[in-house]
């Protein structure tokens, strides 16, 4: 009972410092949270694109285009070749033939373009074949998909063979460039926070100089002394991280107007949603771990000056 009562009184009197000069305090917040909206707004941004990319992270599909001089007996004559291709790199395939001339159907269903197409005059579309990779319980690796794609490419009548998955291996490049980007800006901006919190609790020390010293004389031990000061390194945290996730809501807010309206252009209701209350306590928790390890450094630095 008696430890919880002395960090019950040292929450007091952290309280009661707050108390005395709340400017200078909200100041000490403001600085902060500032520093933590940026790291805070990008992994936010990074949590709500990883299910998007997850989603587009299908199986690839190889798209064949035969050369249009091709025949269709050559046209049909080429899937064993396909088939026997991806069984030497033992990818598991399913073909889908596309006639051209169904092809040329349905580019002339599409609104706006049957005159475009009357005036072309003969059919411009190859035959083509859609290899669509098969589920398995070893699935294929992506190099040797894409080595089939290229040996595929040297079989004679074929003229054009695309990879369908390179823009989505792109999409999860880029997200894991800017995770590492977002960890290095975030570990930055974190000795920022330690710096500030560092020289504002420093300042409490040097104001308080006088009666920490004569609470040493009187019997007050390091701890005692050290108490409040880790209370209000952990409040500053607390109250910043708090203002930066205000502050990051606020800002989902604003953008979801612009985003929303861009995702309904595309079929999609998608919304950049907050992040979940595990990971928001975990970040408060982290923001006030920051504050006591800021104060832990100034107060020993502090003690071991004034011993």
């Amino acid at each position: 009972m008696s430890w919880l009562r002395e960090h019950w009184m040292a929450l007091k009197a952290a309280l009661a410092h707050i108390r005395k000069a709340p400017g200078g305090f909200g100041f000490n917040v403001l600085v902060i949270a500032l520093a933590l909206v940026l790291p805070l707004a990008g992994l936010t941004l990074l949590e709500n694109l990883r299910p998007v990319s997850r989603d587009l992270a299908v199986e690839p599909e190889i798209s064949v285009f035969l050369s249009t001089d091709a025949g269709r007996e050559r046209a049909k004559a080429i899937a064993p070749d396909i088939k026997a291709a991806a069984q030497r790199h033992g990818v598991p395939v399913k073909l889908e033939f596309i006639d051209r001339d169904q092809a040329l159907a349905s580019l002339k269903a599409r609104a706006g373009l049957s005159d475009v197409v009357a005036a072309l005059g003969s059919n411009p579309l190859p035959d083509a074949y859609v290899v669509r990779i098969a589920g398995s319980e070893t699935p294929a690796s992506p190099a040797r998909i894409e080595q089939l794609a290229a040996d595929l490419q040297k079989l004679p009548g074929i003229e054009t063979v695309q990879l369908d998955s390179t823009w989505v291996k792109r999409l999860a490049a880029l997200l894991q460039l800017a995770t590492t980007v977002l960890a290095l800006l975030a570990a930055t901006l974190c000795g920022v926070v330690l710096a500030v919190v560092f020289n504002t609790i420093r300042l409490q020390i040097l104001t308080r100089q006088e009666e920490i010293s004569v609470a040493r004389l009187v019997g007050a031990t390091d701890a005692y002394v050290s108490r409040p000061f880790y209370y209000l390194g952990a409040l500053l945290g607390l109250c910043a991280g708090a203002l930066a996730l205000l502050a990051v809501g606020g800002g989902l807010m604003l953008a979801n107007t612009s985003v929303g309206e861009l995702a309904r252009l595309y079929g999609s209701n998608f919304l950049l949603a907050p992040l979940d209350p595990a990971s928001t306590a975990a970040l408060l928790a982290a923001s006030m771990a920051l504050g006591v390890t800021g104060a832990m450094l100034s107060v020993r630095r502090a003690l071991r000056i004034a011993a």
